[in-house]
């Protein structure tokens, strides 16, 4: 078996949780690359509830870690319990779960503050220089735990607004074609615009590919 990859996941379905595109191609690639996929996902219940057919909040409630393992094909576990040291690298699909669940930024922007086991794993991965990827808007809460202290660099494509929220949390925002990823070499963070600019799953995919190749190249 090759890299032992955790994937963390936030939901399932873009406005709520898991960009579902993105979190399949990241699993297909890693997969078809040999890697052995660890699907990760905080067990508590998701911020918010949105009705895709409308894009309206819906009434009811539902479990983050429940609803990843609809797209982890029920393999799936609590965050908090994942060790740094049983994973080579990690890696976050993106969503506005990524940015309801993993972290507040979807209602604290800068001043957001990021789930206590997601946190915890990446601090470790990160002190360990065990890689960690981010697709779509997942890099906004890799700003907020590495841009102070270690001047982290992400892209999320060119979004002005996200950019500079990004910049606000002292990381440094790299601006990127839909298909490019940027690589922070002393931070081991590679990111990847996907849907912040992307069209359709074959730009995310393209994305997608060239994040886990250089992923798993780093681990």
């Amino acid at each position: 078996m090759g890299k032992k990859v955790g994937v963390i996941l936030s939901g399932c379905g873009y406005l709520d949780g898991s960009e579902i595109h993105e979190a399949v191609l990241t699993l297909y690639f890693l997969d078809k690359a040999g890697a052995e996929i660890v699907c990760l996902a905080p067990d508590k219940e998701q911020s918010d509830v949105v009705d895709h057919c409308t894009g309206k909040p819906t009434v009811g409630k539902r479990g983050v870690m429940a609803e990843s393992a609809r797209i982890s094909r029920g393999k799936i576990r609590d965050v908090a319990k994942a060790s740094a040291a049983e994973l080579d690298a990690v890696v976050i699909p993106g969503g506005f779960g990524a940015a309801k669940n993993l972290c507040t930024f979807a209602k604290e922007g800068p001043n957001c503050q990021v789930d206590p086991g997601v946190a915890k794993l990446l601090r470790d991965m990160h002190s360990r220089k065990k890689p960690i990827g981010a697709l779509c808007i997942a890099p906004a809460l890799i700003a907020r735990l590495f841009g102070s202290d270690f001047k982290a660099q992400v892209t999320v494509g060119n979004d002005k607004g996200t950019a500079e929220a990004i910049t606000k949390m002292g990381a440094r925002h790299v601006d990127k074609a839909v298909d490019d990823i940027h690589v922070d070499e002393a931070n081991k963070i590679v990111t990847t615009p996907c849907y912040m600019l992307a069209r359709g799953p074959a730009e995310v995919g393209a994305g997608a590919e060239r994040l886990v190749a250089k992923i798993l190249k780093m681990a």
